[in-house]
């Protein structure tokens, strides 16, 4: 049996990529073979670092990326409110179709394995989801539950009592940002099943903009395939950015515990592009992350940083602002999901 991590990544995301390698190798182990699943063929910068990494491969079975988008396009083309919302501002047929390639995990080299997205950064062993992975078939380590419904699935409470019950709905709900699965977990059984429920009707309950993250969440609760949380117990670390983590030797810990994995979710790429070009720009972690981005090659870090020009100052401000609004809601949606769960309790 072979194990393994996958990441989605392309150039735009190199220097989040080289900082995940690195932590992956300083973290969990220099030996664990990673493949790299291309989000576009915007590849030259990914080709060349992972030429120097003898555990990193490319994944490049082209037949199992088309499979994955039709499958996807499918889906979306069928979703009503979707493809009219879509159409009105101008985007693609699909919404960021190219997310969907994370399915090909499915198709690859690992029997078992773990993903990341490339906007993460690695912190400690994942024997334990491994060997979680011998009695499930799908394993995830986050608070989404305790988050607001409606980045999951975004449909009126009667349309989702049809399909999935009232516990699924509060408890099961995950961030597709990280997550461990086995090999053909979804047979051509199950896909031809949940492709017929979602073109009569059942894509209708998908979030519009999170679009994979919303088809995986449906597809793993509609097929009923077993599923374990960390997180469900409330005693799990964290993983988000906006959560004030304690930092040693490199590592982050939540309440003594430390972090399988920081994300960095909803901070664009060009946040860590420009910081790596040497410009002042504020990102949390921000040594930590550098750290791990420089860490083999500690003589190309910024040694100084410059204050970026005006308009991109106001943009960082905007992004700043949305990001710190949905960091207020998650948190207040958590905060409220404890206190019901300690008055049933």
């Amino acid at each position: 049996m072979k194990d393994g991590i996958y990441i989605l990544a392309n150039d735009v995301v190199f220097d989040q990529l080289v900082a995940l390698l690195n932590s992956i190798e300083a973290n969990i182990s220099p030996e664990i073979p990673v493949c790299i699943i291309p989000y576009n063929d915007r590849l030259e910068k990914v080709r060349s670092e992972i030429a120097t990494r003898p555990q990193v491969s490319l994944f490049e079975n082209t037949a199992s990326l088309q499979k994955w988008e039709a499958f996807a396009t499918q889906v979306w083309k069928s979703h009503v409110r979707a493809q009219k919302v879509w159409r009105e501002r101008q985007l693609p047929e699909v919404y960021r179709i190219e997310m969907h390639r994370k399915l090909c995990c499915f198709d690859g080299e690992f029997d078992r394995f773990v993903y990341f997205d490339a906007d993460t950064l690695a912190f400690g062993s994942i024997d334990s989801v491994f060997q979680k992975l011998d009695t499930y078939d799908w394993v995830s380590n986050d608070y989404q539950y305790s988050s607001d419904i409606k980045y999951i699935f975004d449909a009126p409470e009667t349309e989702l009592m049809k399909v999935f019950d009232a516990e699924t709905l509060k408890a099961d709900i995950f961030c597709a940002g990280w997550f461990a699965s086995k090999k053909n977990v979804f047979t051509d059984e199950i896909l031809r099943s949940l492709l017929t429920s979602l073109q009569t009707g059942e894509s209708n309950l998908l979030a519009l903009w999170g679009t994979d993250q919303s088809l995986m969440n449906y597809m793993v609760l509609r097929s009923q395939i077993a599923y374990y949380n960390f997180a469900i117990t409330g005693t799990a670390p964290g993983s988000h950015w906006s959560s004030s983590f304690e930092q040693h030797d490199h590592v982050l810990y939540d309440k003594g515990q430390p972090l399988t994995y920081l994300h960095y979710m909803s901070i664009p790429s060009f946040a860590f592009t420009r910081l790596c070009q040497g410009e002042d720009v504020s990102i949390p972690y921000r040594d930590l992350f550098l750290h791990y981005r420089y860490l083999k090659a500690p003589q190309d870090r910024p040694k100084e940083f410059k204050s970026p020009d005006r308009f991109t100052q106001a943009r960082s401000l905007i992004t700043k602002f949305r990001r710190q609004k949905i960091s207020n809601l998650n948190h207040r949606f958590r905060k409220l999901k404890l206190q019901l769960n300690k008055m049933r309790g």
